[in-house]
Order: structure tokens, then sequence, then C-alpha cells
């Protein structure tokens, strides 16, 4: 039955071409964005699950600064002990030189000064974002002998974690201001060169000008080479501490630069359109289109052809 109230032909055509229409709409959102599932509406679940991991990647980005403040920190302390060692090296080198009689020891003395006051400058200076831990000072309110370093985020369970990387820099510290406590150059040494309560001399304050050749003195001589050779060693074993912290951190960074692509390529795989797939569904779209434009002008001009039955 022909009716020009109902035209079934072009409410079909009408029909297809709208929904031809939304689907090249969208096609070309996702061409122009580069996502499949750009907002809620596309894919609930996939949009929660992406928008969940592109926060905690921008936080694991903060954990790579934290990772990067805190190897530089740790970097200046190793750089600022090693230098330190190099200059007590040279103080035992003076002293062993003094042990020879008939030198003058007084003369020995004022480059050991100097060589002591280029030691406290190291110290001081080895400082990076406020953080010193070579010169301290123990008694301090803020101060934490423990350093931490944030080293990582996780989330298990919908429940947030923080890693962090500790540093015990009790014994990798030179001079402590504090009246309780030492560090390795100004901690007062017996006559075995232990740090000890009954000590009677340190690494910062070793003073050569008096001694003679007396055998009390020559011990005592002795003595001072020995707590030189044991801060050594001290800070032989900080350095070596420091260094395997240094190690660790620099290994920490790469796996948070690792984690962060791997994070980011799996919500790549959730979210983002496949452009070989859309530019393909885009070119069969536009044909459709224009197919589906026809099919409605041939459907709306179909009505045309009942006014030939009322011609005489």
């Amino acid at each position: 039955m022909s009716s020009i109230n109902t035209n079934v032909a072009a409410m079909t055509a009408l029909q297809t071409l709208t929904q031809t229409n939304k689907s090249l709409t969208e096609t070309q959102n996702r061409i122009s964005t580069g996502y499949r599932v750009a907002t809620a509406a596309d894919n609930a679940a996939y949009w929660s699950i992406a928008t969940t991991m592109r926060s905690d990647n921008a936080a694991l980005s903060t954990v790579q600064d934290a990772l990067g403040l805190g190897a530089a920190t740790v970097d200046v302390a190793y750089t600022g002990i090693q230098s330190a060692i190099d200059v007590v090296d040279e103080i035992k080198t003076k002293l062993v030189a003094a042990r020879q009689p008939g030198i003058d020891r007084a003369k020995v003395q004022s480059e050991i000064t100097e060589l002591q006051a280029q030691i406290q400058g190291v110290a001081t200076s080895a400082t990076f974002s406020g953080e010193n831990w070579l010169s301290v000072d123990s008694s301090a309110a803020s101060y934490n002998a423990t350093k931490t370093i944030v080293a990582s985020f996780s989330r298990s369970g919908g429940t947030v974690t923080i890693g962090t990387i500790g540093i015990n820099t009790g014994n990798t510290k030179l001079y402590d201001a504090s009246a309780t406590a030492v560090g390795i150059i100004d901690g007062l040494r017996d006559n075995t060169g232990a740090i000890s309560g009954s000590g009677t001399f340190s690494v910062a304050n070793i003073n050569i000008s008096a001694l003679t050749d007396s055998a009390a003195d020559l011990t005592t001589l002795e003595s001072y080479i020995s707590g030189v050779d044991k801060a050594i060693s001290e800070m032989t074993n900080a350095a070596t501490a420091l260094g395997a912290a240094k190690a660790r951190v620099g290994i920490q960074q790469d796996f948070v630069k690792n984690l962060m692509d791997a994070v980011s390529r799996g919500v790549g795989q959730l979210v983002d359109a496949d452009m070989n797939e859309e530019s393909t569904k885009l070119q069969a779209l536009q044909v459709k289109q224009q197919l589906g434009v026809q099919a409605l002008s041939i459907a709306n001009s179909s009505s045309q052809t009942i006014l030939s039955l009322f011609r005489g």
C-alpha cells in the first residue's frame, strides 16, 4: 500500500542515517582525542580504572622527584666524607713524619692545624637542601639520626602505602654539637685510638707542638697515630654505608621510572583508541553516510510518483 502519511522507506532510511551519523561522530571524537574511553559514559569501569592509575602515576612522579632529592643528599654526604678521608690521611702522614726524632713538631703542627680546619670546612659545607649529615647537633629537638627517602607508592585493596629507604647517619657524622654525643672527628679517643669516655684527645684537637722525644711523649704521639688511623677506618665504613645507600637509591630510581612506563602502557591498553581501526572505520562510515543520504533522498522522492495516478 502506498501512503503519503506514512513513508516507511524514508523512516527506515532516516533511522539508518541517524545511526551512521552517531557512529561517525563517535569515531571522529576517538580520532581527535586519541581515546577509545574518554569519559565515564564511554565505559565506566575502564574509565574508573584509568583515572585511578593516572592519579597513582602522578604520585609515582613525585616519588621519582623525592628519590632524586634523596640521591643528591646522599651524594653530597658521600663526597664530603671522601674528601674528609683524604684530609685525615694527610694528618696521619704528618703524624708519622713527626715520630722521627729531632723533627720540628711545632712546624708540623701548623700544617696539621690547617688540615683540621679543612675537615671542619668540608663537614660544614656538605649541605644539600638544608640537610647536613656530617656536621649535626643531636640535641636539637628536630634531630633524627635515621634519614628517610620516599621510595615507593603502592595501592592494595584501596589502601595506599608509602615506602621509604632508611639511612642511619648516626655512624656517618664527623662532628656533633651536642654535649652528650660525638662524631668521628670530634670524639675523644683513648690510647688505643678508640672513642671512649676516658679519651683524652680527638682528631679535631690533636696538638703535637709541645711533644718532645721523651718516651712518654713518643707514646702519646703513637696514640695520636692510632686514633687517626681508627678515625680513617670509621670514616671508610661510613663512606661504604653511604655508597651502598646511593646505589640502592639509584636502583629504585630506575625501577620507579620503569614502573611508571608500565602503568602508562597498561592505561593505554584500556582507554587508547586504535588509530588503524578508527581510520578504517571512518572511511567506511563516510561512505555509508553518503549512501544513507542518497537512500533517504530516493525514499522521499518515491511519494512524488503518487501524483502521476491523479494526472489525466
